[in-house]
């Protein structure tokens, strides 16, 4: 694909939107408390955008077209999972973490059980899972700006977009990227909505059955011209019917016909440039779905995937009220009723969006068919225009949905570094300003650096095993700390422990796996439907077994979790020990703005 510089002009204009908001915002910042929860003023439909905002991230944006381009109807669980988790989250837990009067996700643990402990502990656990979330987001922003200046280095896109997400949240943190990730989520629905209404315009005006082959038949894609594909990563092909192809090595001047027979699984080397004439069908990428008819019918790969599908379903469903950025957003809402209304806002938002993503990467299948041999089918998007309307409308429609890219990545990016960042220097720092900028520049180099160094996953599946850990870690703590008085603090630890110690086991496992080329299973990709179970099961067991560890005012906290507003009960935790005195030297009232 050659440089687009319409959608090199659509990244910059993006950028600077971003900064000029984020810096007008930052005048208003004044105090750690606005660092860290925007004084607690946010409405719920600013806020409800915000949360989309840096909810729709790379693996929504990018990743959801790639999965249903690739796995077809068992890909749809990935939307339906991320916006389900919001109704559990809106039932379960939205109103009374609020009323807690925490500022974090740990400090709320140890509002519940009182144990400094147990807040470090989540500590660790905030930092892995923010940490892995946001290396996927830098590596898209990699990916993405490779499609529009080809050549460019993958790190050259993770740089740029630390960098600018570091300034934002340094100038302003909380308070600056509240207006700053509301207005990237009607971003990012107007440059997903509008290329995919015109696509879908000139497909129904063309009468076009699919270049690339029909829908339910029991056959895979193929290609319709003569199609030279580079391999940037390393992959393994499955082979569903005799091809031939001409291949060129790396470094190699010359191409080498070979015939790769039916049934035949064929390791490509990095670099590897292969050359497939017009009408040869598809080779595919070992974990994509060849044929069409299996591509439309949801579990068509046996318990394993239905499994897996169960798994994926569980860690969406409970992750995302483990998820440290989202949880953040709830502790900005005025009050119980706010936060809840705002949950029930993102629901809407998140459902509208999600409706695009899984069209174009439909279309995909149709028309980019050869991301089924790069595994690069992250990239659909934004190679979608030009397979339909080569030219000037094509370089325009990329245009606007890389714009809706990079969005994506920033309003991501910049909500899990100040959570993250929230996190690290009001538990391991003593949380005044200065503390907290160190904080940011810490969370947002580490990811970058990862980023740069570690082998590029699906986005999708990467983003997954970060809700498994949530899943896994805070979801039995918060269920069972806000609606079970018993709960102790040695019984939270242990399933905090437990449940994430196996994720982060089956992530070790597979990632070494994928170095080496085998086969993952299951339970290695997506974990959750063992370490959810089992992190409740010992967190109840141990509860029980240590009655000690259960906090001396259980009785008033739980009352004031859930207690109506109006009564008054609600309260917010000590506030000098983040920095306020420190904010009340530099002055400055105001209230966030509607």
């Amino acid at each position: 694909m050659r440089s687009n510089p319409w959608a090199l002009t659509g990244i910059l204009v993006v950028a600077a939107l971003t900064y000029y908001l984020g810096h007008r915002s930052s005048r208003f910042a004044n105090t750690t408390d606005d660092f860290l929860v925007a004084r607690r003023t946010v409405r719920s439909r600013r806020n409800a955008a915000a949360i989309s905002g840096e909810y729709l991230s790379a693996a929504s944006f990018l990743g959801v077209a790639g999965v249903v381009l690739k796995e077809g109807a068992n890909g749809l669980w990935y939307p339906i999972g991320f916006t389900g988790g919001y109704l559990a989250l809106m039932l379960f837990v939205a109103a009374p973490l609020r009323r807690s009067g925490a500022y974090t996700l740990p400090d709320f643990l140890e509002a519940r059980l009182g144990s400094l402990a147990l807040r470090r502990c989540a500590t660790l656990f905030v930092v892995i899972i923010g940490v892995l979330y946001l290396v996927p987001q830098l590596q898209g922003a990699g990916l993405a700006l490779n499609v529009v200046l080809p050549g460019t280095p993958a790190w050259v896109g993770a740089i740029a977009v630390t960098v600018l997400v570091a300034g934002n949240v340094l100038a302003g943190g909380m308070r600056a990227i509240t207006v700053v990730q509301a207005f990237q989520y009607w971003l990012k629905l107007f440059a997903i909505a509008v290329p995919a209404f015109v696509l879908c315009a000139v497909f129904v005006a063309d009468h076009r059955t699919g270049p690339a082959g029909e829908f339910g038949k029991p056959a895979s894609p193929v290609f319709t011209a003569d199609t030279t594909v580079r391999i940037d990563v390393e992959v393994r092909l499955r082979v569903g019917s005799v091809t031939p192809v001409w291949v060129k090595g790396r470094g190699s001047g010359t191409e080498t016909l070979v015939v790769w027979p039916k049934g035949a699984t064929e390791d490509v080397a990095r670099g590897t440039q292969l050359r497939f004439a017009a009408g040869t069908p598809v080779p595919v990428v070992s974990d994509a779905v060849a044929a069409e008819d299996d591509w439309l019918a949801p579990v068509s790969g046996g318990a394993g995937d239905l499994l897996k599908t169960y798994s994926l379903l569980l860690a969406t469903a409970l992750g995302t009220m483990g998820l440290p950025h989202v949880l953040v957003r709830f502790y900005t809402n005025p009050d119980g009723k706010a936060a809840r209304r705002t949950a029930v806002h993102v629901l809407l938002l998140l459902g509208v969006f999600y409706l695009f993503p899984t069209l174009l990467g439909a279309m995909s299948r149709l028309y980019v068919p050869e991301l089924l041999v790069t595994g690069q089918t992250d990239a659909a998007v934004l190679h979608l225009p030009h397979a339909i309307l080569p030219g000037l409308a094509g370089d325009v429609l990329t245009a606007v949905l890389m714009a809706g890219a990079f969005a994506a990545f920033l309003s991501a990016a910049s909500g899990l570094v100040v959570s993250v960042a929230g996190v690290v220097s009001t538990d391991v720092f003593k949380g005044r300003l200065r503390e907290n900028r160190w904080s940011i520049s810490l969370v947002a180099l580490i990811p970058a650096v990862l980023a740069v160094v570690l082998r590029p996953m699906d986005l999708t599946q990467s983003v997954g095993i970060a809700f498994a850990l949530a899943a896994s870690t805070f979801a039995p703590t918060l269920l069972l700390g806000i609606w079970w008085r018993r709960l102790t603090w040695p019984g939270a630890m242990a399933g905090m422990l437990f449940g994430g110690g196996l994720v982060v086991a089956a992530l070790v496992w597979r990632t070494v796996d994928g170095y080496s080329g085998s086969e993952v299973p299951w339970l290695l990709e997506q974990p959750a439907l063992v370490t959810v179970p089992l992190a409740f099961v010992i967190t109840f067991l141990v509860s029980l077994a240590t009655p000690a560890g259960m906090p001396a005012d259980v009785n008033g906290v739980m009352l004031r979790l859930h207690a109506p507003d109006p009564l008054g009960l609600m309260r917010e935790r000590a506030v000098a020990r983040f920095g306020v005195v420190d904010g009340r030297a530099r002055g400055g009232k105001g209230r966030h703005r509607r």
